[in-house]
Order: C-alpha cells, then sequence, then structure tokens
C-alpha cells in the first residue's frame, strides 16, 4: 500500500486569472464585432426564363439549352445602330475583359433588328468588337419570337414606332440594361449600362454567382 500523499496543486496566481480573462474578453469582443458587420445580400431571384432557342453568329441553333449549368450575361443591341449599341456593346467588351478569369461565364447579345442581323453580320459585329466566340454568342431569329423573349421573358422594352419602314433605323427601341442570369436560367439581376457603378457591381455579382455555383 502506497504512504505516498498527494500533494494539493498550487493556487494559481492572479496573473493567470488576469489573462485569462482578457483573452476571454477580446473573444467576446470579436465575436460582437462578426455579428455587427452587414452579410452580403444575396442576389434576387426575378423569375425564370422561358425556354428559347435562335440562330448564333456561326449559324448554329443556340438557346437556353445550351447555357444549361452556365451563369450568363445579356444585353440587347443591332448592329446598324449609329447611337447606344456601340457603346453598350463596348461595355460587354468591358465586361469580358473584366471576367476573363471567369471562363464558365458566358454572354449573350440579343439582336432587336433580327431581319437585318443575318448570322454573317453579326460574326463581322462581334470581330469589330473583339468578342470571343468562346464565350460571347451574337443571337438572331425570327423577329415575333425574339419580342416574346426579350419582351414577355426578360421583361425588357423591344419594339419599332408603328408604321415606320423597316429602313428606319430610328423607330427601332430597345432597353439598355444588362441582365444577369443563373445556371438555372434564373434572372438575378438588371444593370443601367449608362452608370458606370452598375456595370462594376454586375462584374461583382456575376463573379458571386461563379464561386457560389448557383
Amino acid at each position: 500500500m502506497s504512504t505516498d500523499v498527494p500533494t494539493p496543486n498550487p493556487p494559481r496566481s492572479s496573473k493567470h486569472f488576469l489573462w485569462g480573462g482578457l483573452a476571454a474578453a477580446v473573444c467576446l469582443m470579436l465575436l460582437g464585432v462578426g455579428l455587427a458587420l452587414p452579410r452580403e445580400k444575396p442576389l434576387e431571384r426575378l423569375g425564370r426564363l422561358p425556354a428559347f432557342s435562335f440562330t448564333r453568329q456561326d449559324g448554329q441553333p443556340f438557346g437556353l439549352k445550351q447555357l444549361e449549368g452556365r451563369p450568363w450575361v445579356a444585353n440587347f443591341i443591332f448592329t446598324r445602330c449609329p447611337t447606344i449599341c456601340p457603346v453598350f456593346t463596348r461595355k460587354m467588351a468591358g465586361v469580358q475583359k473584366q471576367t476573363a478569369g471567369l471562363g464558365e461565364l458566358a454572354l449573350i447579345s440579343f439582336s432587336v433588328d433580327p431581319k437585318y442581323d443575318t448570322p454573317e453580320r453579326l460574326t463581322a459585329y462581334a470581330e469589330k468588337h473583339g468578342a470571343d466566340p468562346a464565350r460571347w454568342s451574337f443571337l438572331t431569329g425570327e423577329y415575333e419570337q425574339l419580342k416574346d423573349t426579350i419582351v414577355g421573358g426578360f421583361k425588357i422594352a423591344m419594339g419599332r414606332e408603328e408604321g415606320a419602314d423597316e429602313s428606319d433605323i430610328a423607330s427601332i427601341f430597345h432597353g439598355s440594361h444588362f441582365v444577369l442570369v443563373d445556371r438555372t436560367g434564373e434572372i438575378r439581376g438588371y444593370y443601367n449600362s449608362e452608370h458606370d457603378d452598375d456595370v462594376a457591381r454586375l462584374v461583382l455579382d456575376a463573379e458571386r454567382l461563379v464561386k457560389s455555383g448557383e
């Protein structure tokens, strides 16, 4: 039988208690700061697009099926537009450059003047603006089907003044917003192309969609 008498632990010094208390206070303070910081607001869900299929600049069918599983950015242009479209397209080219590291992000330009905008004309227009055909598609097709998709699906204005001649390009009108769409075909945001801060926000939101897998 052991005759050893257990030695009681020496009492902790007040310094140990002081440092422990300070550490606990710092942890609580950091936790409080973390809880107080505003959390990033999730992107809105603004409606799912209807199925569509048009003709790409290379003459191939292209639509929602080909975009399934990829986030993408849409805009709306026509090649003989002398005013807003060149600027709108240059801004899309800027989005292409700023999202070069997001290879799966697709860019889609819908023609609102499809009778004139043949695949050949869209190809020349795409080349003029430095479009990467692996990421940036230009679509044309039947006018009423495009209008149904753009107006009914995207909720973007598009049309021609009533009674206007086909050659009257000033009678053609369309919206100037970019639209961000997720992998499932749901609209996640509208961005005014005329406002640089909106375009910058589009790039950030597109990056969020790619990284989140939405």
